[in-house]
């Protein structure tokens, strides 16, 4: 017989500022361990120097962490310039050095005006994508470099919050998929030098923008008080679907729904993804608009 998994069966967002110097991973056990959680995962790693916004799913909001996964990110990035590393930030080893040309703001916002709207970016060999099976930075760490296909992404906003002599601060609206390091290199490269980031924060992540976010030790004091006094720092699931319209589905359409079966709903949207509710407002899960206007449901949540 199978061992069953312990811990208790807790649903909701939480919204974890991740520091610095440990992986995502790593907050994740963290925060799952003091939440005694039975299934909990992460929303899209961030790289242990960066700091910010990691929403932890735990139990059925399993079921939507792949929407956060897809949603557009904004981030503060500090880029030293006249200095490259192999790894694109501070952790890496220096491979590059050269001078930095001077420069004023109007010239930053010349070489900035280029990365905005739809650019293409090589992913950096330190990157988790897989070529043949392995992972690039497992490559990467055998010294071992292959060809990468260049990747479009979107950059949605894209200023300079602050410029120094050798360093700038920049606001980055992107879209998934964007490597701020590779940005940051590709920026240090239109001014003149080379360059890495020094620094990186996530502030916001889909409908998370500007959320309040809890540390780990703000966590552990809660714990403190007992499991009840955490579980108050969790948001509800559906919050990390904001963006897509929700539907209200008369009785009959809700039962068949949790069935799995698709149903029609009048006046209902006729395309995309829908949150769907009961008459109560109970969160029934995910739905999308089939062929025939149909809404099928997609990520249905557990019936307590």
């Amino acid at each position: 017989m199978a061992k069953r998994r312990g811990g208790r069966n807790v649903t909701g967002v939480l919204l974890l500022d991740k520091p610095s110097g440990v992986t995502s991973n790593k907050a994740l056990q963290q925060v799952k361990q003091l939440f005694r959680a039975r299934k909990a995962g992460h929303t899209g790693s961030l790289d242990p120097l960066a700091t910010g916004l990691l929403p932890i799913c735990f139990g059925d909001a399993t079921k939507v962490s792949g929407f956060l996964l897809d949603a557009d990110k904004r981030y503060v990035v500090t880029c030293r310039l006249g200095v490259g590393t192999d790894t694109g930030d501070a952790e890496g080893e220096v491979v590059d050095e050269q001078p930095v040309p001077e420069f004023d703001a109007t010239g930053v916002e010349q070489a900035l005006a280029g990365f905005r709207g739809s650019i293409e970016q090589l992913p950096p060999m330190y990157s988790a994508i897989k070529h043949k099976g392995q992972r690039l930075y497992d490559l990467a760490r055998q010294g071992i470099e292959v060809e990468r296909e260049p990747r479009q992404v979107q950059i949605h906003d894209l200023r300079a919050s602050e410029v120094r002599a050798a360093e700038i601060d920049l606001v980055v609206h992107c879209s998934k998929g964007t490597y701020i390091r590779t940005l940051a290199e590709d920026i240090a490269r239109a001014l003149g030098t080379v360059g890495h980031v020094c620094a990186l924060r996530r502030l916001g992540l889909g409908p998370y923008q500007d959320p309040g976010m809890w540390t780990v030790p703000e966590l552990e004091a809660r714990s403190e008080s007992g499991l009840e006094a955490l579980d108050e720092t969790l948001l509800p699931m559906d919050s990390a679907l904001d963006q897509y319209t929700g539907v209200e589905l008369a009785d009959d359409l809700a039962y068949f729904v949790v069935q799995g079966q698709p149903v029609f709903v009048p006046k209902a949207p006729t395309e995309g993804w829908l949150r769907l509710y009961d008459r109560t407002g109970r969160f029934l899960g995910m739905g999308q608009v089939l062929d025939d206007g149909r809404i099928g449901p997609k990520r249905l949540v557990a019936r307590r």
